[in-house]
């Protein structure tokens, strides 16, 4: 069994009378398998009908849910391909789940996942541009510095 703790999903059924706002948390406290996280992960993105038609919008999204419910289940021959399983993990995490990307950093040994903002990452990337800036500057000058001539002094005989 590997345990992993999925608290960080917010409430799917928020209600705005009693001021919730999303950070409730839900879901399982541990995920026996991939195909468990990964259906928190579904029910956040709006159950097996709303996440089966985003996989396969060909169907129809009784047969997309009904199709999804069988990838999950181990007795089923159908599975989810490594595309379809980031395309879940993708729209959980839009939706403030990570539940399905815990399990599998903690079954492979890794430290839970740390998920990044894009303003943050803009933040760093510009910083980092800065900084990288400046140091061209300063190299750039030292480069000129190296490049003139020496002139010695004549000494007086």
């Amino acid at each position: 069994m590997h345990a992993v703790s999925a608290g960080r999903c917010p409430s799917s059924s928020d209600d705005p009378e009693r001021g919730r706002k999303g950070l409730e948390v839900t879901g399982a406290l541990f995920h026996e398998s991939l195909a468990d996280a990964l259906r928190e992960c579904i029910a956040i993105c709006g159950g097996l009908k709303a996440v089966g038609v985003k996989l396969w919008p060909e169907k129809d999204a009784d047969h997309a849910g009904r199709t999804l419910a069988d990838c999950l289940n181990d007795g089923k021959r159908d599975k989810l391909s490594p595309e379809q399983v980031l395309l879940i993990l993708r729209m959980a995490r839009a939706h403030g789940c990570h539940a399905g990307m815990a399990f599998i950093c903690r079954d492979l040994g890794y430290s839970d996942p740390q998920p990044i903002e894009p303003e943050d990452e803009r933040a760093t990337l510009q910083r980092q541009f800065v900084e990288s800036t400046a140091l061209l500057l300063k190299m750039a000058s030292r480069i000129e510095e190296l490049a003139r001539p020496v002139v010695h002094p004549r000494r007086a005989a």
